[in-house]
């Protein structure tokens, strides 16, 4: 479930992303110009014990009062099938290393470092708009992969989607194999995300888009 936040900044925030998603949803709308999401590799790192906590909000376990260590980002976006229409009831799965570049899996590299307060995965159900919504850290670079948020897409026990979405202009892109791996430039364009100062924002937290515009038309 979405979480209530109490900050006026943050509602104020939420509720700008409840307009734009207003706009945005007519049935099939822009449908020509949609690029499909490029579907990535899993990874070996998705979770093999997920925490107790897997709701949306990755920078607070539960109910503890000490925040994880990151830029402070709003990741949202819309899963849309190939005609434009939001597809309502999937589950939004993301997942990603935390401040210090460790993923919550047994087999991370540098596991005694990670940060216990970063939730690391999270999931989202999206209703009649399609939209889901994260509150995550701007994900950092770790040994032999440029900064990138793994993600996935489900409905029912049907897999729809896995990706990965990187920071438009991150110079590490250019030395990342999984991403240059995605030869077609709209398909590598489609992965990519700004990741923008919110204005107002006394914490410097961003905000960042991330569209996912399935191959096909899922049933409800």
């Amino acid at each position: 479930m979405p979480i209530a936040f109490r900050s006026p900044q943050r509602r104020q925030f939420l509720g700008s992303l409840a307009a734009t998603a207003a706009f945005f949803t007519t049935r099939g709308l822009f449908a020509e110009e949609l690029v499909r999401t490029a579907a990535q590799t899993e990874g070996p790192f998705y979770p093999d014990k997920l925490p107790l906590d897997t709701d949306n909000d990755l920078l607070v376990l539960n109910d503890s009062i000490t925040p994880a260590v990151g830029a402070i980002t709003h990741l949202s976006g819309r899963v849309l099938d190939a005609n434009g229409t939001p597809i309502r009831n999937a589950v939004v799965e993301i997942w990603q290393v935390d401040n210090h570049g460790a993923y919550l899996h047994s087999r991370s590299g540098n596991r005694d470092k990670r940060d216990a307060n970063f939730q690391g995965f999270g999931r989202f159900l999206t209703g009649s708009t399609g939209e889901y919504y994260f509150r995550t850290i701007k994900p950092v670079p770790y040994p032999g992969r440029t900064p990138h948020i793994h993600v996935q897409v489900r409905q029912g026990s049907k897999e729809l989607l896995t990706t990965q979405c990187y920071i438009r202009n991150e110079p590490l892109n250019e030395r990342d194999g999984v991403l240059r791996a995605v030869a077609d430039p709209k398909a590598r364009e489609s992965l990519m995300v700004d990741f923008a100062p919110i204005p107002g924002s006394k914490i410097g937290e961003l905000a960042a888009r991330f569209e996912i515009v399935l191959g096909m038309t899922p049933a409800e």
